[in-house]
């Protein structure tokens, strides 16, 4: 089992969520975060003066998926959540040594 991790442009969860969908990745864990990378942020002029924004809003969805399931979900977040500007964000995958679903007790690819 691998864990994807994804920050995003806000504006672009429902395209990630209904891609996902559509391969038959039903669950995930959305979060609302700030930060930067190259992009460094970008200033503002607010009633006259000008400020600098070093955290910009992004989206981090996080999902666990079988081994065979990963490169489908990557190539799929990577597609809806391009938009070809600076500040797109990035796909982190890692490994999972176990899942347990709490009301089941199941154990493994059958608990995610």
């Amino acid at each position: 089992m691998k864990k994807i991790e994804a920050i995003i442009k806000p504006f672009k969860l429902e395209e990630v969520k209904d891609a996902l969908g559509e391969i038959g990745i039903e669950g995930m864990t959305v979060t609302e975060v700030k930060g930067f990378g190259r992009q460094k942020g970008h200033t503002e002029i607010y009633r006259g003066s000008e400020y600098t924004v070093d955290f910009l809003p992004k989206i981090k969805v996080e999902l666990v998926v079988g081994d065979a399931q990963v490169d489908a979900a990557v190539a799929a977040i990577v597609k809806s959540a391009k938009t070809g500007k600076i500040g797109d964000g990035k796909v982190f995958v890692s490994g999972v040594e176990q899942a347990v679903r709490i009301r089941t007790e199941e154990k493994g690819d059958s608990a995610v």
